[in-house]
Formats: structure tokens, C-alpha cells, sequence
């Protein structure tokens, strides 16, 4: 298995469009190896090759810098933390990485606004990292969610940001209309455009891979299945499963169908009666739920991570690969610096710009 994967490894790293340039940093003012400080002062991460448009690729703006309402951008929108730096600045590397255009592409970060790692700070990280980046942060107001957060069967899950995701069309600007969600653990192998592509059929607001052979009685209670006014919210679809950790969003269909407002209604309704375990999750299933753009399942490989409750290794889905995602307990990062990775984790390997911390040792003669 190992030996395949390293096969695919190789492939995926082919698989950068020759139309995109890439130039490599070299010296930097305040720094001779071209690494960045991190929160606490230490070196932490490596500044990112500067990838820059092919010849063939349509012209953003040119007067200043890029503006977020410019029609030719790739909208793309993270959320961004202290504990998944790391895995954010892995797959904005890989995005433009494997982008025939990567000078098209915005990114859209949204922090929480009680975040102990302020958001200027977060900022000028990924500014550092990637100096000709487009992108913006946004703050988010955790009190937003904060009184409609129920307990799940992972801490991790409750974390407040983890909801940001269903505010996106009242976050970002008016002007974006669609955009593309990818959670923090989530590595690009292919070019972004072909997702940014799809079209959402119909009235449509989002777009993802299903998954129908999935038991979606599995992710709610008996308490849902067996209240009649609940169990009706499927009737006359097919509902399957979908993981919202890779979405196309029509923003301005999103905005039309109040759809943040419907998803907070069955959050209120959780609290009351407890209808599902999962976190984020089981609200997009039943607003969204048989309504959903398939996509190929090849831009969403999810659950890398493990199961939900106890880290485990996972190998690769049968078929062709556009995106990893580790979903699910195990991240890469963290295994990887344990010593214990799992086999799928050295394809994120090669996206990460992090570096170890340097340790300081006491003086031998210092008192």
C-alpha cells in the first residue's frame, strides 16, 4: 500500500499545470533563510514559492491591488485558527500549487473574533507565507452561535468556527455571488477552476460530493425519526450524505432562500430535543438534504482522518484523486510529528511550510 501511495505521490506532484509560472523565494530582508516568526517568536514556517499566472490565463485587475468584485477570481473561503494553521497554510499552498491561474484565486479566511491569536496576527502570517496572496480575513462573531452550540461526540466539533461556514453569504462581500468552501485538513491535487466550474442546476445553493450508499438514518436520533413533523423534512426526496467540508456555494441563491436562518431553526430544535450527535453537520443534511449538486466523488477523498472518536488509518478511495481531506479525528500534521503518520499522511507531507520550533537550551555558566 505504502509503495502505491508513494506512486500516486509522485503522479500528483506532475500534476501541476505547465501553464502556471513558479518562481522561489531567495533571501529575505529580515530573514537569510526565507522562514517566518510565528505566535511566539520562534520560526514556524517557510515562505511559499511565488506561483504566478500563465499566458493563456484571463487579466484581473491591474490598477493597485486585486478587488475582491472582480468577475475572473476564484472565490475561495477557509477558516482560519492557532490550532489549523498549519493545515490552512497546507492547502492554500496546494491550491495554488496545482491553479493553471493561481494569481486568480481569493482567498477569504474567516477568524473568530475571541480568537487568543488576534487576527492582525494571523494576518501577517499568511501574508508572510505567501506575499503576493490575494486575500482577506474576516472576523467572525462567536456569539452568533455560541448559545446554539449543542455537545457532540468530539470536543473539536463544538469549536464555534466550525459553524463560520453557514454564515458565508452574510460575511463576505455583497459582490460574491459563489465560492468555494474547503475545511482546514484538506489537500488540492488538481486544478481549483475544474470545482470552481460546476454548475449548480435548477435552484440549487450548493454543490458536493454524495455519498447514497451511506445510512443516513445513522446521523439522527430516534428522537427525529420518530416525530412525524421532523421525519416529513425528506419527504418526496432522496437525501445522502454529503460532507461540508468541500462545497460549491451559489451565495446569491443561498441569500434568497434565507438558508443561515433555516439552518439555525433545527440548531434551536436540537437544543430542545436532541435529534442528532454529530456537530455542523446534521443541520446542512436536513436543509439540504436530496437537494444537493452531485459532484465526482474525486474532490472530496474524506475521511483520512479516522474515525470520529478513535484516531485510525484510512487508505484511499478506489478511483482518480482531485482533493484529500483528513476528516475526522487523526490530522497529518500531528501524526507526523509524533512519529506514528499513517501512510496517506506523507501525501500531505509535501505541502506543509511549517518548520520545527528551535529549542533553547540554558547557558552552561548562565545562573
Amino acid at each position: 500500500m505504502l509503495h502505491l501511495l508513494s506512486i500516486f505521490l509522485l503522479v500528483s506532484l506532475r500534476l501541476c499545470p505547465t501553464s502556471a509560472i513558479r518562481s522561489f523565494p531567495g533571501k529575505s530582508s529580515d530573514n537569510s533563510h526565507g522562514l517566518r516568526m510565528g505566535f511566539d517568536g520562534y520560526v514556524q514556517y517557510i515562505e511559499a514559492p511565488e506561483y504566478r499566472n500563465g499566458l493563456l490565463c484571463p487579466i484581473p485587475s491591474v490598477d493597485g491591488p486585486v478587488s475582491v468584485c472582480d468577475p475572473l477570481l476564484v472565490h475561495v473561503a477557509m477558516t482560519l485558527d492557532s490550532e489549523y494553521l498549519r493545515g490552512s497554510i497546507a492547502a492554500v499552498h496546494s491550491v495554488l500549487r496545482h491553479a493553471s491561474c493561481p494569481e486568480n484565486v481569493y482567498f477569504h479566511f474567516v477568524a473568530s473574533d475571541s480568537t487568543s491569536t488576534k487576527i492582525h496576527e494571523l494576518t501577517r502570517i499568511v501574508k508572510s507565507t505567501f506575499p503576493s496572496l490575494a486575500f482577506k480575513v474576516y472576523p467572525f462573531s462567536e456569539s452568533l452561535v455560541k448559545d446554539l452550540i449543542s455537545s457532540s461526540i468530539r470536543q473539536a466539533l463544538e469549536n464555534p468556527l466550525n459553524y463560520a461556514r453557514s454564515y458565508l453569504a452574510d460575511i463576505l462581500e455583497p459582490c460574491v455571488d459563489r465560492v468555494i468552501y474547503l475545511d482546514s485538513d484538506t489537500i488540492v491535487v488538481d486544478d481549483i477552476r475544474k470545482l470552481w466550474s460546476i454548475s449548480l442546476t435548477g435552484s440549487r445553493a450548493i454543490g458536493a460530493p454524495e455519498y447514497c450508499h451511506a445510512n443516513i438514518t445513522n446521523y439522527f436520533t430516534h428522537e427525529f425519526w420518530f416525530d412525524p413533523e421532523f421525519s416529513k423534512v425528506f419527504e418526496g426526496k432522496r437525501p445522502c450524505y454529503f460532507n461540508t467540508g468541500v462545497m460549491v456555494m451559489d451565495l446569491v441563491r443561498w441569500r434568497e432562500g434565507d438558508y443561515t436562518r433555516r439552518i439555525e431553526t433545527w440548531m434551536k430544535i436540537q437544543q430542545e430535543r436532541r435529534i442528532y450527535e454529530l456537530g455542523s453537520l446534521p443541520p446542512f443534511l436536513l436543509v439540504f438534504g436530496g437537494d444537493v449538486e452531485p459532484i465526482e466523488h474525486r474532490w472530496n477523498q474524506h475521511g483520512l482522518g479516522g474515525n470520529n472518536v478513535v484516531n485510525s488509518c484510512r487508505s484511499l478511495h478506489p478511483g482518480p484523486v482531485s482533493l484529500l481531506h483528513w476528516s475526522g479525528k487523526g490530522k497529518p500534521w500531528a501524526r507526523l510529528d509524533a512519529g506514528i503518520p499513517c501512510p496517506v499522511d506523507h501525501l500531505w507531507a509535501p505541502y506543509d511550510l511549517h518548520r520545527p520550533r528551535q529549542q533553547h537550551f540554558p547557558h552552561p555558566f548562565s545562573s
